[in-house]
């Protein structure tokens, strides 16, 4: 079962679509334009139901097979929203808006899925149920989280989903995934410092912010190198840090961000009471005030064994045994396709987009020779989920 004829030969239309969504950009849950042509789309392909709305801004559509009595019903999700970047493609297609690319690839993801989506209500060729799921706020925003709180699960009746996301250096038509954890538990950090100002002459009568930062920064990068199990895996990073305005002035108040990336519970738990003993042990060194606010972000992402065994499957009947790895490398990257994971069965799935710039660059641009790979991986999955009679 290669590349699909009617997927490949969609191409070209499929391509259109995608650099308008380029073109036109938006973030978080502002996506009222792309939201507005994904449904308008998946009503004039048919589709049996289109309903906005979900989670804001969020758009699922009913895609029933030519039978329903197998009763299956299998989620598909793409995400909509752009990144608040300034590109420097220079493209012809290049974004229109100041301060705002699809530098992660949701443009294409979104244009497959519609392409799948047309593909299925053309033929539908299986049976059972398609819900194709466009989700916005994926960057930062939860949307996967507000879609699963406003019902999307038991409302559409979805029993498995699946989410796919472009890798740039994995070629075109390859594809890696793992069962278990896929992507990392993504939190944020942000310590304030409070010391005591004074002249930068006389350090003596100051508590000074930067060096108690200084030390908190020394301090935090042992968490993973003397306190995790090596291994496990870990990211602490801390990449802001703000104090002072002048060159002869110490400050009075110092701040630090970063983040934590785990992929086990008892890491993430254990690394966020590490923080809070370390930052309380440098507040009393110094006696400096430092306040620690932990939030946690994304939960782990992860792949369900029968589900992620389903996909890997399919993916090899669309382009090859020697193109998929199924034992693929965690990604400490986060991922909000974590909820839908927590409140249902499925798997995550990366499809290669050959040598681009890397994601989440101002250079980055979806390679478009890819499209075909991803629209047959959606149509195949839910034709070999739920066979025709």
């Amino acid at each position: 079962m290669p590349i699909i004829n009617r997927a490949a030969g969609m191409k070209e239309e499929i391509t259109a679509w995608r650099r308008d969504f380029h073109e036109n950009p938006e973030i978080l849950y502002e996506v009222q334009r792309t939201a507005g042509i994904v449904a308008e789309k998946l009503r004039a392909f048919g589709c049996d139901d289109v309903v906005t709305g979900i989670g804001r801004t969020g758009v699922v559509a009913v895609i029933k097979g030519r039978d329903t009595g197998s009763g299956k019903v299998i989620g598909l999700r793409a995400d909509m929203d752009a990144l608040p970047m300034q590109e420097t493609t220079g493209l012809p297609y290049a974004s229109k808006i100041k301060g705002m690319m699809h530098a992660c690839g949701h443009d294409g993801h979104t244009a497959m899925l519609l392409g799948a989506a047309k593909y299925l209500t053309e033929t539908r060729n299986f049976d059972g149920t398609a819900i194709v799921i466009f989700q916005p706020a994926e960057e930062g925003g939860a949307g996967g989280q507000a879609m699963v709180q406003d019902g999307l699960m038991d409302r559409f009746g979805v029993q498995e989903v699946y989410g796919l996301h472009n890798s740039p250096g994995l070629p075109v038509g390859h594809f890696s995934l793992r069962p278990g954890p896929m992507l990392a538990a993504a939190d944020r950090v942000d310590i304030r410092i409070t010391g005591h100002g004074a002249h930068a002459a006389r350090p003596h009568l100051s508590i000074d912010p930067v060096a108690v930062g200084c030390q908190l920064y020394t301090a935090l990068q042992t968490i993973v190198s003397r306190n995790v199990d090596p291994l496990k895996n870990a990211v602490v990073s801390i990449t802001m840090f703000q104090a002072g305005e002048a060159s002869n002035v110490i400050p009075e108040t110092g701040r630090l961000q970063g983040t934590v990336r785990t992929l086990d519970a008892k890491v993430r738990d254990h690394i966020e009471a590490r923080m809070h003993q370390i930052v309380d042990g440098i507040a009393a060194a110094h006696g400096a005030k430092i306040v620690l606010n932990y939030e946690r972000g994304y939960p782990i992402t992860r792949n369900h064994a029968d589900q992620t065994a389903f996909a890997a499957k399919v993916a090899r009947d669309v382009s090859g045994p020697g193109a998929v790895d199924d034992a693929a490398p965690p990604v400490m990257g986060g991922e909000d396709f974590s909820y839908m994971l927590e409140a249902r069965p499925g798997a995550f799935i990366f499809m290669g987009v050959g040598d681009t710039a890397g994601l989440h660059n101002p250079a980055y641009d979806f390679n478009d020779e890819a499209i075909p790979a991803g629209v047959s991986f959606w149509a195949r999955l839910v034709e070999t989920a739920m066979p025709a009679r």
